[in-house]
């Protein structure tokens, strides 16, 4: 629920109803208006925040923020830094999900596969149509794929965990990402996949850490090799 709700505001601001500096209603008036829970429409405007659609200003409102110029600057908020860095999260991302991903390369099924292509093309779908809930959507789709994929049960329940921060660091680079890096990142998805046709883990976990690694400078962050 909370992903349809987070489309259907992404359209107020994509066709103009809601234009760039405008103060958007309040959750309780979206929430009637919607007629959804505060809850869902919550996540919704987090969702959109963190995408680069809308910002929040304490004591002020939630102002839509597309179209506007972005701050390409060194940091982008972080709606976890009083937990755990960008740093943190990303270090812990290359670990664990470059084991997923070897460990998947070696049982993932046809299907699967395929699956994973899918989720790719709707990803680059999303991105060209200016679609940038469905383009997350779909990229967070492929990552749960090769995570059901990977036959190690303590690693899913790891991932599961932290699902939460893991997942906000694919929406976390969004609003300063470039076509030319979006193309990248198709292109990486696309190494992981040729790496679990040709069942080769060693590739799989090579794809997917240059995969994070390159995410993270997207979000300012730099990891070791």
């Amino acid at each position: 629920m909370p992903q349809v709700v987070a489309r259907r505001l992404q359209g107020l601001i994509t066709r103009g109803e809601w234009k760039p500096g405008q103060q958007i209603p309040s959750q309780r008036v979206l929430s009637e208006q919607l007629e959804v829970s505060r809850a869902s429409l919550r996540e919704a405007l987090q969702t959109l925040e963190t995408l680069g659609l809308i910002r929040s200003e304490p004591g002020r409102g939630t102002f839509v923020t597309y179209g506007q110029e972005v701050d390409r600057g060194p940091e982008l908020r972080w709606r976890y830094a009083d937990s755990f860095s960008l740093l943190d999260v990303f270090q812990t991302r290359i670990m664990l999900e470059s084991q997923i991903a070897a460990s998947a390369a070696l049982v993932a099924e046809g299907e699967a596969v395929e699956a994973l292509v899918a989720a790719t093309d709707e990803m680059q779908r999303g991105w060209e149509a200016g679609d940038l809930v469905a383009n997350v959507e779909a990229d967070l789709l492929f990552h749960r794929i090769v995570v059901g994929q990977c036959g190690n049960r303590m690693l899913q329940v790891l991932y599961d965990n932290v699902a939460g921060l893991l997942t906000e660091t694919q929406r976390q680079p969004i609003p300063r990402t470039r076509t030319e890096r979006m193309a990248e990142s198709l292109a990486e998805h696309r190494a992981l996949i040729a790496a679990f046709r040709a069942r080769d883990p060693e590739a799989a976990r090579a794809a997917m850490a240059a995969h994070i690694r390159n995410t993270a400078l997207s979000a300012g962050v730099g990891l070791a090799p």
